[in-house]
């Protein structure tokens, strides 16, 4: 099968694929691609009507809307030569996004252990495609892992704080992977939510939505709503529209054109010191929020988290 389901269950990884794993990797064609699929909040594959295997990781989504098929667009499901495997990672990601937030790192531990396993079988580097607080597992998990499992990291309007995210690309696996970090102002309304209710490591952390500035060579921000952006992609021969709504959670994903870059980056090895020499120099920084940055946090959502 093109696509095979593991789901982190307290602690453990489990699922319909889990046994058949090892003979999945062994069948792979020399030099296909593994790509693990990692879901952010409301997901959880212990609920039926918001189980990811349903919805973004099926191949033929049981509804429309957001529901896209994450595999399909990343070319699975085709029975082309060397497609490859698709890992669909399901998580917990339910109750207050204190809870989510909290297991997120738990199941980068659980995503960690699979990919070692992964890589018993495997040869090549395992390559993360995450959005919202996947991204905050599948960064926590490469503090499980060892220089070379993982290839590429496609982050989409990550949930995650910037200190955390350069503690994970200075690990071993974090120095050898090359991250690619979809941000877009249509996200702001979320990262500041993500901000204010969590617990930032330092204070006035920002969200990796605002981007990472001095981050290694192989982080790279790309931000899908700035014009310069686009067309810099256009010249790479990807054609992105401008964004429609003021607000939207889901646009590094249901923008038309974006899973043609992805599948560049993430089958066809779309040299990134290319994508980055294309894009403006200096990239293109956000400008405050909403909110002034100083601004304490409101005594509600304090006492809410606390």
């Amino acid at each position: 099968m093109p696509v095979i389901e593991i789901n982190a269950i307290d602690g453990v990884a489990t699922g319909s694929g889990r046994a058949g794993l090892s003979t999945a990797l062994r069948d792979l064609s020399p030099g296909a691609p593994v790509i693990v699929l990692v879901h952010g909040y409301k997901y959880s594959p212990r609920l039926p009507a918001s189980d990811p295997h349903q919805l973004l990781y099926a191949l033929k989504p049981l509804r429309g809307g957001r529901t896209l098929s994450w595999p399909r667009h990343l070319g699975f499901g085709r029975g082309a030569a060397r497609e490859g495997l698709c890992i669909a990672f399901g998580w917990h990601a339910r109750d207050t996004i204190w809870h989510a937030a909290g297991a997120a790192r738990a199941a980068g531990e659980t995503l960690a252990d699979v990919i070692v396993e992964v890589r018993r079988h495997h040869r090549g580097p395992v390559d993360l495609f995450a959005h919202s607080l996947g991204a905050r597992v599948a960064l926590s998990g490469l503090h499980h892992l060892r220089a070379g499992d993982i290839g590429r990291m496609i982050l989409l309007s990550g949930a995650e704080f910037r200190a955390q995210a350069r503690n994970a690309v200075g690990t071993s696996a974090g120095r050898h992977a090359e991250i690619v970090n979809i941000i877009s102002r249509e996200n702001d309304l979320f990262d500041l939510l993500f901000e204010r209710l969590l617990q930032p490591p330092t204070r006035f952390d920002t969200a990796i939505g605002t981007g990472l500035p001095d981050a290694p060579d192989r982080w790279h921000d790309l931000r899908i709503d700035d014009d310069a952006t686009r067309s810099a992609l256009k010249s790479l021969g990807f054609r992105i529209p401008p964004p429609k709504r003021t607000f939207c959670h889901w646009s590094g994903y249901m923008r038309p054109g974006l899973f043609a870059l992805y599948t560049a980056i993430l089958r066809d090895r779309l040299c990134l010191r290319t994508l980055s020499a294309a894009l403006p120099a200096p990239a293109p920084q956000r400008a405050p929020r909403l909110v002034p940055r100083e601004m304490p946090p409101l005594p509600l959502l304090r006492n809410a988290s606390s």
